[in-house]
């Protein structure tokens, strides 16, 4: 990933009568880096992408996308972004060829080289035995593969998806996140993915901006964020036979402050990260099964609860 800057945005405001739906935004995104917006319907997610993109004015504030200001230059904007929105729509009585072909046409890729372009990207996202097929016939799925297909036959900088995996089964969404992962560390594009679903923005994103409210509470990597909050210092282990779990061993470690047990769940407080490669060795060489360990606060669905909670409580005061 490079560390130019191709997304500035700074103290950017977006109000609907009494409503702000982004407020006083600032966040810097890289060449090549694939960011997540995080956050619940109505945080101010689709907004700021749609400023991005010219479709939508800011209040005030300002943005760059590539050295262009959307406000002023949409147009040019739209030539370097590619865009996948929530709910896609194609035509359905044409095939999936023919809607690329027709995506081809409105963005003037010259004639010679859209067969060769449209063939490469059906092949890319998994749709070669599909691609002749009315659309009314695809799944959800397809219609999603074939939606970011779409999106790259411009063969754009910047990559804005909103929800790409929304209603997607296991399979068709580990299909496509792959495709997303490659277009950022394979071809180098810059891809903002808009979303509320957690695991799936962990697996694939560099850095990911967490929105409550129409506010950006913290940006950052996993980690980053994990230590800007503190993070949980207790580590989970669930392990059989849990009676002959080594209780006083693991209390007498240096960095245990107590063990507990909440149901089938032995909670070890202390020096989380370090203390989990120690419990496990400890456990194994005492024989015992080992199916579950997690340091509390050192994934995303612990670190988006923390900042919903933290932001929770600013507001109650």
């Amino acid at each position: 990933m490079d560390t130019q800057t191709i997304i500035e945005i700074q103290n950017l405001v977006k109000q609907y009568g009494s409503i702000t739906a982004v407020d006083n935004l600032n966040l810097s995104i890289y060449k090549g880096e694939i960011f997540g917006l995080l956050g619940p319907n109505g945080a101010g997610k689709t907004t700021t992408i749609l400023m991005l993109m010219g479709l939508c004015e800011p209040t005030s504030g300002s943005i760059s996308v590539a050295g262009l200001n959307p406000a002023r230059e949409p147009i040019l904007v739209k030539k370097i972004v590619g865009y996948m929105p929530d709910s896609i729509g194609f035509y359905g009585d044409m095939t999936g060829r023919e809607n690329l072909y027709y995506t081809a046409n409105l963005n003037r890729i010259p004639k010679e080289e859209q067969g060769k372009r449209i063939d490469f990207l059906i092949s890319k996202v998994g749709l070669k035995e599909a691609a002749d097929r009315k659309v009314r016939e695809y799944s959800r799925g397809m219609r999603q593969r074939l939606g970011v297909a779409d999106v790259l036959l411009k063969d754009p900088e910047v990559v804005f998806l909103d929800e790409p995996t929304l209603g997607l089964d296991p399979e068709g969404t580990a299909e496509l996140l792959e495709i997303i992962k490659e277009l950022g560390k394979k071809e180098g594009k810059t891809v903002l993915i808009s979303s509320h679903l957690l695991h799936q923005v962990q697996a694939i994103c560099d850095r990911v901006g967490i929105f409550v409210k129409g506010k950006l509470v913290a940006s950052g990597t996993i980690s980053e964020l994990a230590q800007k909050i503190g993070g949980e210092r207790a580590v989970e282990i669930k392990a059989t036979p849990l009676e002959d779990f080594p209780y006083d061993a693991i209390s007498a470690m240096p960095g245990v402050d107590s063990v507990s047990v909440q149901d089938d769940m032995i909670i070890i407080d202390g020096a989380g990260e370090e203390l989990a490669p120690k419990i496990v060795k400890a456990l194994v060489e005492r024989g015992m099964n080992i199916y579950h360990v997690k340091v509390r606060g050192s994934d995303l669905d612990d670190i988006y609860r923390r900042y919903f909670q933290e932001e929770g409580a600013k507001n109650d005061k």
